[in-house]
């Protein structure tokens, strides 16, 4: 089954543009995962429409309840890749699904994950794409920093380039799914808390919190989900400081892709990312469209 629309992310941005979408007859998939940031909002009283205070969780709910009443399907799946040859096909932990059009809607997240000197090997031994970079590290031996099926898909990513491969879970407990699980009979897995990256021009070794090294070439940083600026790196998405650069109808670089909410970079709040999430509706409407239309004719 081919969708028109893929929403990634089920927050105020992506829910409402799938409310156009599904309106639209368009058959349309909102994938979210885990808890956002808006969850945490005990009240909120400047968006309108709302004459006593709402917590954010309330306003979450609510929404997915409106899509859900129109006919829209939401899945609680977390996505790790997005890939593009002539349709899109985004590959959660439980399958890949396709689509004419894609709205990454992630919000914008901030890992902090406290390792003295990861930000110094950043290009020189400390990579965040191993679509990228994996090519550097032909039969070398490199390491994914991450505990869950992030993690471990990006792991799988380097099996072509080389063997030697370790996952290091900075002390976090594996939050491995079951689908994913039969991967790591592929790979190590180190759960020390790593207290710094040493090396000279490039990294050489991780220096564990008990004092113990760890000798390797390079590592990939796949910590808790991908984020927008995961796909941008893999996919080629035009950035600008940590966002995704979008134009006027909310479209990126790459044509039927489109971006909305906090990971554009915008004014974080609630009514802007609605704001942003009808007009990429309104955009992607059109594109799928055309886009059926075109196939049509082609035949």
């Amino acid at each position: 089954m081919i969708y028109d629309v893929i929403i990634i992310g089920k927050g105020p941005a992506g829910i409402s543009t799938a409310l156009y979408t599904v309106r639209a007859n368009m058959k349309t998939l909102v994938l979210g995962f885990g808890k956002s940031g808006l969850e945490k909002a005990e009240k909120i009283d400047n968006y309108y429409g709302f004459s006593q205070s709402v917590s954010g969780a309330k306003l979450l709910e609510e929404g997915e309840k409106q899509l859900l009443r129109v006919g829209g399907e939401i899945r609680e799946e977390e996505v790790i890749s997005i890939e593009k040859d002539e349709i899109f096909h985004v590959s959660t932990t439980k399958g890949t699904w396709k689509s004419l059009a894609v709205l990454i809607a992630t919000g914008q997240k901030t890992v902090k994950i406290g390792i003295r000197n990861l930000k110094n090997f950043e290009g020189r031994g400390v990579s965040y794409c191993t679509t990228c970079d994996g090519f550097f590290y032909r039969n070398k031996k490199a390491g994914v920093l991450g505990y869950n099926d992030f993690a471990l898909h990006e792991a799988k990513e380097l099996i072509p380039f080389t063997q030697d491969i370790t996952i290091f879970t900075n002390g976090k407990k594996t939050e491995f799914s079951e689908e994913m699980e039969s991967y790591l009979e592929t790979f190590q897995v180190n759960q020390k808390p790593i207290q710094s990256f040493e090396g000279e021009d490039f990294l050489e070794y991780l220096v564990f919190e008990d004092g113990t090294q760890f000798h390797l070439d390079g590592i990939f940083v796949a910590y808790e989900s991908a984020s927008a600026s995961t796909f941008a790196q893999k996919l080629g998405i035009v950035m600008q400081d940590q966002s995704i650069l979008v134009n006027q109808n909310q479209e990126t670089n790459i044509e039927g892709l489109y971006a909305a909410g906090d990971c554009t970079g915008i004014f974080k709040r609630i009514s802007v990312a609605v704001g942003q999430g009808a007009i990429a509706g309104r955009q992607i409407i059109e594109y799928v469209r055309k886009q059926k239309q075109s196939q049509m004719s082609g035949s």
